[in-house]
């Protein structure tokens, strides 16, 4: 069997295409309608990608969990990761350099990289377990030193 495709190279695929879909309706309907429409179907996308990860087991997964898929996207030194704390209640770290930032600068979609990767993040945690929530402040993406990932797993009510 080969080996899985890295999420890296599956991620600069996504892109040309998406590009060329982005180009397409910014041409015919603006800017605002483009963006609207990129981050409605990358938003699906992701959320697909985090039901599918979590496959159909009867137990939601926690954040100890979660920490254990981090090398599907270092995969290929996508990312270089500071772990800063992990448990099952709560996932902290730092992302000091994104290749995913690099490859889209290099294709030219440095202004809409956010909305290709840094959004898939969130809505991926909705598929894989809605009890999961993301707080960043910042991304390189958008011109930061470092990305900061904050995981908890909301309260339930008692």
């Amino acid at each position: 069997m080969s080996d899985p495709i890295p999420m890296l190279e599956i991620r600069r695929i996504e892109a040309a295409i998406l590009k060329e879909i982005y180009d397409v309706i910014e041409e015919r309907h603006g800017k605002e309608e483009a963006e609207a429409v990129l981050t409605q179907s990358v938003t699906s996308s992701a959320i697909a990608q985090g039901k599918a990860i979590r496959g159909d087991g009867d137990e939601l997964p926690d954040l100890e969990d979660f920490a254990d898929l981090i090398p599907l996207w270092e995969a290929g030194g996508a990312l270089e990761v500071e772990m800063l704390h992990r448990s099952p209640e709560k996932l902290d770290f730092n992302i000091r350099r994104c290749k995913f930032s690099e490859i889209y600068k290099e294709m030219g979609l440095g202004d809409i990289g956010h909305l290709l990767s840094c959004n898939r993040d969130g809505a991926l945690c909705i598929g894989y377990n809605p009890d999961i929530e993301l707080t960043r402040t910042q991304t390189i993406m958008k011109g930061a030193s470092y990305c900061d990932f904050r995981f908890k797993m909301k309260s339930k009510p008692t």
